[in-house]
Parts: C-alpha cells; structure tokens; sequence
C-alpha cells in the first residue's frame, strides 16, 4: 500500500518510513496538515500525528472525513480520555499513543490492508433489519430510506453485525476484524465508535449489549 506518514518530528518520522517499509509497504512522509490535504488522494492509508506545526490534527482529520473515507491512524503524545474520544469521533478509524511500538502499528496496518482487500472482494449484497438497510458493495447504509452518514469503522461494525444479525459477535471477534488483533489496546476504540454508530442510526435497543460477552443484532430487527 501507498502509506501517507504526516509527521514534523524527523526521528519519529524515520522510525515509521522504516518500519512501514519493511513492510513492504510504500510511505512518503509530509510533516505539515495543508500538504496532507492536498496529497490524500494517492494513498491507501494516513499515519497522522495531532501536534503539526500549520494546523491541528484534529482539523486535518475532520477535513479529510469531509472528502475521503481511506483509513487514518492517529499516531499523538496525547494520551488524554478526551483527546482519544475526539480523534476516534471525528472519524479516525485507531488511535495509538507514542511512543508508538512499532509491531503493533503494522499490525494495526497489516488489519486495514485485510479489511480494503474484503471490500474489493465483496459481492453484491443487500442486508435489510427492518428499516435499516445495509449495502455491502456500495458501502452504504440507510433507515427508512434516509442515508446514515458513518465513518469507514462504524460501517464495518455495522455490515460485521448485521452480517451475523440472530447471533452474538463477542468483542474479540470485532476487534480482530476490525483492529487485526483481539488482544490488542483496542477495547476503546471499539466502545466510542459503537456509541458513534448507535447515535447515527438513532434505533435504541437495536444493538443489544450482552454483557461479559459482546453484541447482537436481532435478524428481525425492526
């Protein structure tokens, strides 16, 4: 994959061109906000750190979820609850914090390339709960006929509920499709983009929580 690194340290900027490299990825790294604006279109994935020198990294995320749906990482010192929730908000599909190991970041890399090669691969198909309707192919979703703007990750909790809508998907079985890994520090992110997911469809008791275990979409939902 075509990999944007968006980074204004040198060294850390290093460390990732190296790492996605061996890979056997292909990374370029820009260090300002306005320039990753301006180049999204030519990759497969952004690495995008918050503390940029023109711009915060949460207004380059928010614009590039105006234009784009390709995977982002936030890769940020901060570690704060707040700064995570906002990131995952605004439509960040991972949030890891620096300093950053190196192994989980291709892991996390390696799930998104998994999930894009699923989605070129995908056939045709139409799930509908009741009024919800999910299109697998188009990548979209609808209530009632009215589209349900979501982010690249709460789409594909969505079509990965619905795809087993009548049985449970435990929070491991989400986090290694969605994230590559069950065990890694993805817990989090999953809870804000489920919450995410829920407020867009606006349908209460729809996703049923089973506690100690994961989630469930009832195959009549209605």
């Amino acid at each position: 994959m075509d990999v944007l690194i968006v980074e204004d340290d040198d060294a850390m900027a290093g460390a990732l061109t190296a790492a996605v490299e061996s890979a056997g990825h292909h990374p370029r790294r820009l260090s300002r906000g306005a320039d990753a604006l301006l180049s999204h279109r030519n990759f497969q994935v952004i690495l995008l750190d918050l503390g940029l020198p023109d711009m915060d990294g949460l207004e380059v995320l928010r614009k590039l979820r105006q234009v784009t749906d390709v995977p982002i990482l936030i890769l940020t010192a901060r570690d704060d609850e707040r700064s995570v929730v906002l990131g995952l908000r605004s439509g960040a599909d991972d949030y890891l914090v620096k300093p950053v190991k190196l192994v989980e970041l291709l892991a996390r890399i390696e799930a998104v390339t998994r999930r894009a090669g699923r989605s070129r691969g995908t056939p045709q198909e139409v799930i509908v709960l009741g009024d919800v309707e999910i299109d697998l192919a188009k990548r979209t979703a609808s209530r009632a006929g009215e589209p349900v703007p979501l982010t690249a990750t709460e789409f594909e909790l969505l079509a990965l509920l619905a795809s087993h809508a009548g049985s449970v998907v435990t929070r491991e079985q989400i986090l290694d499709a969605l994230w590559g890994d069950a065990f890694l520090a993805s817990s989090r992110s999953l809870d804000v983009h489920l919450t995410g997911l829920r407020a867009k469809l606006g349908k209460p008791g729809f996703i049923i929580n089973v506690r100690g275990v994961g989630y469930r979409v009832e195959a009549a939902a209605g």
